[in-house]
């Protein structure tokens, strides 16, 4: 991915305390989840952590990955039976 004139390509990310830390949980959870899959063997866990452990790279905002992550640990709860 090619920076604009003027910019790093460090400057595109959005490196807040609030991305980082959030970014962070939803993704320790996912981690948890893919683990606790693998063991029991249960195929949400597994495909449910991996989305929760690599959405937040994708996303800049702390208020949508706030939303997104609880949305996506609602739907692995849900759907875990």
């Amino acid at each position: 991915m090619q920076a604009p004139p003027g910019m790093s390509r460090f400057t595109m990310l959005n490196l807040t305390p609030a991305t980082l830390i959030l970014g962070g949980l939803f993704s320790l959870i996912g981690m948890a989840a893919v683990v606790y899959g693998r063991k029991t063997e249960r195929i949400v866990p597994i495909v449910g952590g991996s989305v929760l452990t690599v959405f937040p790279l994708f996303v800049d905002s702390p208020v949508w990955i706030g939303v997104i992550g609880t949305a996506l640990v609602l739907a692995m709860w849900y759907f875990l039976d």
